[in-house]
């Protein structure tokens, strides 16, 4: 037996003049997620059920990236995807380019549970939820009149908004302008939107779960796939730990940095919060990104490079902490 711990994360990147009534949205969002998550593991839920519990709510609140509320393609429709995985037995289901499935993250579970397959896309994955019964909803639900507002923002932008949630009055302070935008690949992005979500959990059994789920960038191609569907990158789980990211994908998918910070700790030796250092100082090059994870051993750790990231943790010896900032 071990003592149970718990991470949330509502994306890495955030706009340091971020209005603070949008900021306090968000603590209280996290703070009831975590609450969520602490009640089911305190019911002797296991990790995995806690993992999709975590992240079903996160989807369906609309202030982060995820579900209702997901950013836009560049032709202002929504290509939502997720992941999830068990650490006993490293089983794991994915799921992208879904544009009705109210919750990403439970398909990506249906995906695990009750196909021979680890990841389904696009027409296969909509064929697969309707199949299974899933509830779903017209692309126009996951639309908010902020992204659509700020989908035009971006393909008039020549700089970058840090957090693409600007209100949609007064925005002119709120954005980070820089001279040379982000790149991806090389390449230059027109806005950036990494809020993502995430849970990683440990229950008192020691088993670890991860799942992370998001609507990717803001004015992306369509058919564009992140980090967060892909098993080693996004989204890792094993005897060892549980890790879900958030911020630049391409970077992420490079480094494959959920793994690694398994990885780490497996051939290296280091412990849950050593790993996620060394990780996201020296497997992502010069991307931006945040990482949560938990560990066998009930621990619960977090990184990040960039202004700031959206994140929440509890362990069941009472520790419980909300925060965007360093």
């Amino acid at each position: 037996m071990v003592g149970w711990a718990i991470a949330v994360h509502g994306g890495a990147g955030v706009d340091p003049n971020l209005p603070t009534d949008r900021q306090e949205q968000a603590k209280l969002l996290l703070t009831r997620c975590l609450n969520l998550g602490i009640s089911a593991l305190r019911s002797s839920a296991s990790a995995i059920d806690v993992v999709e519990l975590v992240v079903r709510e996160l989807e369906t609140d609309p202030i982060f990236n995820s579900g209702r509320g997901s950013a836009l393609t560049e032709k202002g429709t929504v290509e939502m995807e997720a992941s999830i995985m068990d650490g006993p037995g490293r089983k794991c289901g994915a799921v992208s380019g879904l544009t009705t499935v109210k919750n990403p993250v439970s398909l990506a579970r249906l995906v695990m549970d009750k196909s021979p397959h680890s990841y389904l896309a696009f027409s296969g994955a909509e064929n697969f939820a309707k199949q299974m019964g899933v509830e779903r909803m017209e692309n126009d639900y996951f639309i908010t009149e902020d992204n659509v507002g700020m989908l035009k923002q971006a393909k008039e932008a020549n700089s970058i908004l840090f957090d693409y949630r600007i209100p949609s009055t007064g925005y002119e302070s709120c954005g980070v302008g820089v001279e040379s935008p982000i790149t991806m690949n090389g390449l230059p992005i027109s806005v950036y939107a990494p809020e993502t979500v995430g849970c990683v959990v440990v229950d008192s059994q020691g088993r670890c779960a991860a799942a992370t789920s998001t609507g990717g960038l803001m004015n992306k191609k369509v058919g564009r796939i992140g980090d967060s569907p892909l098993i080693g990158a996004g989204t890792y789980a094993c005897d060892v730990c549980g890790v879900s990211c958030t911020g630049e994908g391409e970077a992420i998918i490079r480094g494959t940095v959920a793994r690694e910070v398994a990885a780490v700790m497996e051939y290296k030796g280091l412990g849950l919060q050593a790993a996620v250092d060394f990780v996201i100082k020296e497997r992502l090059d010069d991307g931006k990104a945040g990482v949560i994870a938990v560990s066998e051993k009930g621990e619960v750790a977090y990184g990040f490079n960039c202004v700031g990231m959206f994140r929440g943790c509890a362990t069941e010896d009472g520790f419980m902490e909300v925060g965007i900032w360093e």
